[in-house]
């Protein structure tokens, strides 16, 4: 799904990302596996179904089970995707994840859609605000929340790449494309120094990458110079590149759709407690249920867009 209002930056969502990566590895890796809990259409691995049939398994509503067939196929040299919405996939199959992914050390992929308040209108029981906090507390599980489309479909391959389990965030919403470049390039545990500043630093995931770089226009038109970071990867986390910002400018701002509690803010905190203790300031989910509503509105009422994360950072500064 993309859009492009008036000539204006295109928006994409991340989930597409993640279905064009899985059908370009399919191509190359005939190990690729994809498996669904019946979602095919919205986590977009319904592209991959069409091409190998043979490579994809749908699990039904049975995200626990969906797991452990993929723990399995793991044990047989197969590379399994496994697909469900956040709030399923990290929460309802949580155990299984931790005990036969996690424990094992095997090589499964979880791509989780629907992640955040951005899912709108299914409401609170589906707006997961808690799964990065989940999977960064499973020993050595890579979590990755990626900023924009090609962000996603780059860490999805990254994934692939990588031997062990990986937890890969997706929304469902549209969101700004930020890194068609040329020189854009992907590694896990690398964050990316989108804007060079000296006031403050702005780290930022996911859909509030967009958001951080309004802000800090807004920011700059008051001749406040902001820092932004995109952090793709939540861990392992780029500890230097937070700490070399950190000590140019005395204070950090961390922007998630996630729960401000073990999420990206608990992650940075928890570096620079241990390496150069600056103030941090958290914007994101604070402790709180979300609400039905269109994913506009509710980024807006949570202040997660560009206006929301500067008025806050204004607040901050004062």
């Amino acid at each position: 799904m993309a859009e492009k209002n008036d000539g204006a930056v295109k928006k994409i969502a991340t989930r597409e990302g993640y279905g064009e990566a899985l059908l370009e590895l399919g191509a190359e890796n005939p190990n690729i596996v994809v498996l669904d809990a019946d979602l095919a259409a919205a986590t977009k691995t319904a592209v991959f179904k069409k091409a190998y049939p043979d490579r994809f398994f749908d699990c039904g509503i049975a995200e626990a089970n969906m797991i452990g067939i993929a723990a399995g196929l793991a044990t047989t040299g197969k590379i399994p995707f496994v697909s469900s919405f956040a709030m399923f996939a990290a929460g309802r199959a949580y155990e299984q994840v931790r005990n036969s992914v996690g424990y094992p050390h095997l090589n499964v992929k979880i791509g989780a859609s629907h992640a955040g308040i951005t899912v709108g209108e299914d409401g609170a029981s589906h707006q997961c605000n808690e799964d990065i906090a989940l999977m960064r507390t499973i020993p050595d599980m890579v979590v990755m929340c990626p900023a924009d489309v090609i962000e996603a479909k780059e860490a999805t391959k990254a994934a692939a790449a990588y031997e062990g389990p990986v937890y890969l965030r997706f929304g469902r919403a549209v969101c700004p494309v930020i890194n068609d470049k040329p020189d854009y390039k992907f590694e896990i545990g690398k964050g990316e120094l989108l804007r060079e500043g000296s006031d403050l630093t702005i780290v930022a995931t996911g859909i509030c990458v967009g958001g951080a770089l309004e802000a800090a226009d807004e920011l700059a038109r008051e001749g406040i110079s902001a820092e932004v970071i995109n952090i793709c990867t939540i861990k392992p986390l780029d500890e230097e590149l937070i700490i070399r910002s950190a000590k140019k400018t005395g204070k950090i701002v961390t922007a998630e759709e996630h729960s401000v509690i073990g999420g990206l803010g608990s992650a940075v905190c928890d570096a620079v407690c241990k390496h150069y203790p600056v103030p941090v300031m958290k914007i994101g989910i604070q402790d709180v249920f979300g609400e039905s509503g269109s994913a506009q509105a509710l980024v807006e009422k949570y202040m997660l867009d560009g206006k929301g994360i500067y008025r806050q950072i204004k607040d901050y500064l004062k």
